[in-house]
């Protein structure tokens, strides 16, 4: 080990010992204070497919009023798309592609309340799932988000595709319109414009149906500016899935070359998820 690693390490640890003070007081507020919540979803371990990770959570969110929108895809067209390193998952025969609108509220640090001003906002995500090493995970074509400092931290810190974008919820009588356009220059446009709904009770997926395969990951992957390949961990309970009614009025979010199926997306929604999330950590 070198002396400046060993520094770093020394210096991390009273650091990491006060955040873990800080996030236990604010955990006793959780029951009043929903926006610092999320690691509370550390209760909650057995439904995982692979035990937590032994270090620290590093950021919280709250995912809130969420729909996935899914769809077969052949197994040749998404296949190029992803880093060779990377295994593409199929569910009986088929890949799948994401797309997911929702809310994002109480980003922040482990052991800080979230800042005032940047921790809500609009977010969106296009998704299909992938392998490496036996953790079956999501591996992003874009993410979108109306706060761009969002957009720039997830850039440097996770190398994920984000870009910022102008977005709006509107919500009316449990109905939600849901808008999208990308403004960021170095890409092209990119728009969702649909109104979602719960259609039914919740119902977490069971294991074995394509339900539970879609939304029961606990892992994202990534590439960094020289092409290696990073993991990193995600933690959350169960997702409350419920049925949902979708209706699409613009959507050109897939990325090139990929055209969606006719017909309706399958469609579930979750009102509300708390998620904490681990560093990326180089694999490939």
């Amino acid at each position: 080990m070198t002396r400046a690693l060993l520094s770093r390490r020394l210096l991390d640890q009273p650091i990491g010992f006060a955040a873990d003070a800080s996030e236990a007081a604010l955990g006793t507020l959780a029951g009043v204070w929903g926006s610092v919540a999320q690691g509370q979803a550390m209760n909650e371990t057995q439904h995982r497919p692979w035990p937590i990770p032994s270090t620290r959570w590093v950021m919280a969110q709250t995912w809130s009023d969420l729909v996935f929108m899914h769809w077969p895809i052949p197994v040749e067209v998404l296949r190029p798309l992803l880093p060779p390193s990377l295994t593409l998952d199929s569910f009986e025969g088929s890949a799948w592609l994401g797309i997911t609108p929702f809310e994002v509220s109480g980003l922040r640090a482990r052991g800080l309340p979230p800042p005032p001003q940047i921790s809500r906002f609009p977010e969106l995500n296009v998704r299909t799932y992938a392998t490496f090493g036996g953790k079956p995970g999501i591996w992003f074509f874009s993410l979108d988000a109306a706060s761009a400092a969002a957009v720039a931290g997830a850039r440097r810190t996770y190398r994920l595709p984000y870009f910022h974008a102008d977005m709006t919820i509107t919500r009316t009588d449990g109905k939600i319109h849901y808008r999208s356009s990308r403004t960021s220059a170095d890409e092209p446009t990119a728009e969702l414009d649909v109104r979602y709904e719960p259609t039914g009770e919740v119902q977490p997926g069971v294991p074995g149906t394509l339900e539970h395969w879609l939304t029961e990951r606990y892992c994202l992957y990534t590439v960094d500016e020289h092409r290696r390949l990073r993991r990193a961990e995600i933690h959350h309970r169960r997702w409350p899935l419920q049925p949902a009614a979708v209706r699409i009025a613009s959507n050109t979010m897939p990325p090139s070359g990929v055209a969606l199926p006719d017909g309706l997306p399958l469609a579930h929604f979750a009102r509300r998820q708390d998620v904490v999330i681990w560093p990326p950590e180089t694999i490939a």
